[in-house]
């Protein structure tokens, strides 16, 4: 589960329930469709996941929920020990981001809905060609040129035979698209209205799934992430520039290093379709540039073309395979999780944790085929369903705050101002309060202030006797001591507040003990009040992951109290 401490907010809790629901679809329905070879199955997959975020949008209606949700699912897609596969990672993420473009663009209605459809569903025509060209460079183009030109003269058409196909073919694509957004949009409203799934009937199956703590092996390097982007971009800038004869070596020295250390690299160029595009490509590269081009070229000299482009084809895929695994390296992912995306690796926490549960309630394909309209309402109220219970797990979380700045900045009165906002809410608060004794504008000491009862006792004074104990210049009562530690340990209140943690506490004296005792028992939340200048040590020695940090001297009083009144409200259902 995402550690307690750690915040995340509701527009990504809800973007990783969507993107696992898409992820789970993928991963579903995918190896179904793919292992049927049943043409157009990304197609199919993107449909799914486009009516999944448009019927999702009708209750959940975030801003940048749908690229949020494409990232998540995109990353749960592709995340595996071995590698990140970018050709599926860029081809889910770029369709969210679309969709996500021309909803902002023209508004969360039809038109947006059918035109961010119609241009993600579009992304994989524009993606299958801009792989080829990146595979094969731009000899592929002018292979492809050349067939239509000559498949024009010899059945006589009257059109430009170039571009037909590839027209038609996003004609297809567009069609299809807006077809999904009306499904999207009609299945989006009987969930809003309630009339597709009987949600209160349905029993969602729970499954735990304990972390076994298993760590991956493979010895991920900066060193290896840089020299294989090196090597990539380098042999790509020198296709053209240096002796074939070199040139290829070096791709094939770099393949091999490649096989050796990423096993996925090697296993993506010993598939049998692989090979048959290699000697097709070859063969119809030789075919072009020998018989179809007007200044044709020697047979030997059309089949090394073929044969770089297959090897620039070997360079990219294992090339990007090579890089996509060093970019798993857990350091990378922790400097992520510090920049502006730091709420993706709590994010992604959720969808691994959740990811089962939504598979496990999934239909099986045959119902998703018969009903998919009731199969998306049902994924969609899994995600709801989930989402409550998330909430719920963060209200009962421990939460705490800590109030800092310098001696005398009112940090125990806001303690005091907050006590009685929380009393007069019928919030139940305990602690201590430490209330400085003033004589002549000098600090003569400090009494304990009792919440619960009202009881103040002298705590520290600068009057004392020999033999007892001292902090700076101020004698310690063992009495009031014995007695605030006594409050703090036995409270069972939903809230505590400890005024004044500092020295003593860092030298395990103070209410040192009672802090340890709170922290680990998570029964309540707790309110600190720490001096800026031993903020970082309190915060270190007792391992505190703050809610929140106030520094009372840069932010207005008021505020503090309203912000941390209205969570409390939250989490006692106020």
């Amino acid at each position: 589960m995402v550690k307690s401490n750690e915040l995340l907010n509701e527009t990504w809790i809800k973007s990783a329930l969507l993107g696992t629901t898409w992820a789970s679809s993928e991963i579903i329905l995918g190896s179904f469709l793919h292992n049927l070879r049943i043409p157009f199955s990304g197609n199919i997959l993107t449909a799914i996941g486009l009516i999944i975020l448009i019927s999702a949008s009708y209750k959940w209606t975030e801003k940048g929920l749908f690229w949020r949700a494409g990232l998540i699912c995109a990353l749960l897609k592709t995340m595996s020990p071995s590698a990140v596969i970018f050709g599926p990672m860029i081809a889910i993420f770029s369709e969210a981001l679309l969709l996500e473009f021309s909803v902002r663009l023209l508004g969360r209605n039809m038109a947006g809905f059918i035109v961010g459809s119609a241009l993600a569903m579009s992304w994989n025509l524009f993606q299958k060609i801009f792989n080829f060209i990146i595979f094969y460079g731009n000899n592929i183009i002018e292979v492809y040129t050349n067939l239509m030109k000559f498949a024009e003269q010899q059945l006589r058409l009257q059109f430009d035979a170039v571009w037909m196909p590839i027209f038609v073919l996003l004609g297809l694509y567009i069609i299809f698209g807006s077809v999904t957004a009306i499904i999207g949009i009609r299945t989006g409203k009987a969930i809003k209205s309630g009339e597709t799934l009987q949600a209160a009937s349905i029993q969602f199956k729970e499954i735990n799934t304990p972390r076994t703590g298993k760590q991956n092996k493979f010895s991920y390097s900066l060193g290896w992430l840089f020299a294989n982007m090196s090597l990539l971009i380098g042999l790509l800038l020198f296709t053209e520039r240096i002796i074939f004869e070199i040139w290829a070596l070096l791709v094939l020295v770099s393949a091999t290093i490649w096989a050796f250390r990423y096993k996925r690299a090697y296993r993506q160029i010993i598939r049998p379709r692989f090979w048959v595009f290699f000697v097709l490509i070859t063969m119809l590269t030789a075919v072009v540039f020998t018989q179809l081009e007007t200044e044709p070229v020697p047979v030997s000299e059309a089949i090394l073309m073929g044969i770089e482009m297959n090897l620039r084809a070997i360079l990219v895929i294992m090339g990007f395979t090579a890089i996509g695994t060093e970019l798993y390296n857990p350091g990378i992912r922790k400097f992520f999780g510090n920049s502006y995306f730091k709420q993706l690796p709590l994010a992604i926490e959720i969808s691994i944790d959740t990811l089962p549960a939504v598979i496990a309630n999934t239909p099986d394909v045959k119902t998703i085929l018969r009903n998919p309209g009731l199969v998306v309402s049902q994924l969609i109220n899994y995600a709801e369903f989930r989402l409550d219970e998330l909430k719920k797990s963060r209200l009962d979380e421990q939460k705490i705050y800590i109030l800092t700045g310098g001696i005398g900045s009112g940090k125990t009165t806001l303690l005091k101002n907050l006590v009685t906002r929380l009393n007069s809410e019928n919030i139940s608060v305990a602690g201590i309060l430490s209330l400085r004794k003033m004589q002549e504008n000098t600090t003569t000491g400090y009494h304990i202030f009792d919440i619960k009862t009202g009881k103040e006792m002298v705590f520290l004074s600068t009057s004392g006797i020999d033999g007892q104990d001292k902090v700076g210049k101020y004698f310690i009562s063992e009495t009031a001591l014995e007695k605030g530690n006594t409050v703090l340990f036995n409270c069972k209140s939903r809230i505590v507040i400890i005024d004044e943690t500092g020295w003593l506490e860092l030298n395990d004296n103070g209410w040192a003990p009672s802090i340890h005792h709170l922290l680990a028992n998570k029964s309540c939340h707790v309110i600190f009040s720490v001096r800026q200048e031993v903020l970082a040590e309190i915060i270190q020695k007792f391992r505190i992951s703050p809610e929140k940090i106030f520094n009372i001297q840069e932010t207005n009083t008021e505020d503090i109290t309203n912000e941390i009144l209205n969570t409390f409200r939250l989490s006692e259902g106020i």
